[in-house]
């Protein structure tokens, strides 16, 4: 099998523009598009050994990226449901010195009602789950509620990411109709 040769030193004269184009129109904030654009080309540079040539370096760095975006939705949707909590270290009163200090989860909506709801879901959940073909119960499980990597998953299970993904969508699918007819 021939190696494949990267010359990472064109990447930002070749790519930036169109990475740059492709990820604006997913994230609709110019920082953050050049944000992750910059992170795609320091994965692709930490990854240059795993580049197989089975694609072009554009279609391999727009996968990285993609992955990129993901992540970064995946990090915004993780601080939902949380509050801010600030701490002052100094006296004054005009802000200075004020710095988030961490961020916890708000409880006060939280009740007996709630939690047997959710332990209710969580009983219909597994029981629909039990019902799903066994290769997507298992990529769901490992995806969704223990949190492995994509990549965990896939070289564990031999699948690849799109695969992964599709098998995610139709367990989810199945899951949502067997809520539907079984829990509401």
């Amino acid at each position: 099998m021939p190696e494949h040769k990267i010359d990472a030193t064109k990447w930002i004269d070749s790519y930036s523009d169109y990475l740059y184009n492709y990820t604006i129109s997913r994230v609709s904030d110019s920082e953050i598009a050049k944000d992750l654009v910059q992170d795609t080309f320091f994965a692709g540079l930490k990854s240059m050994k795993n580049f197989k040539g089975e694609a072009s370096e554009r279609t391999w760095l727009i996968s990285i990226l993609k992955r990129k975006i993901i992540d970064y939705y995946r990090k915004i949707n993780s601080k939902k449901g949380k509050a801010e909590v600030r701490m002052s270290y100094s006296t004054d009163s005009d802000g200075e010195g004020e710095w988030l200090e961490e961020r916890v989860e708000d409880k006060s909506y939280k009740n007996a009602e709630d939690t047997l709801e959710n332990t209710e879901l969580s009983v219909a959940i597994y029981n629909c789950l039990d019902k799903l073909p066994q290769k997507q119960a298992q990529v769901f499980k490992m995806k969704t509620i223990e949190n492995f990597d994509t990549e965990i998953i896939c070289n564990e299970l031999n699948i690849t990411a799109s695969n992964l993904w599709v098998i995610i969508h139709r367990a989810r699918t199945a899951l949502s109709s067997c809520l539907e007819k079984n829990w509401y």
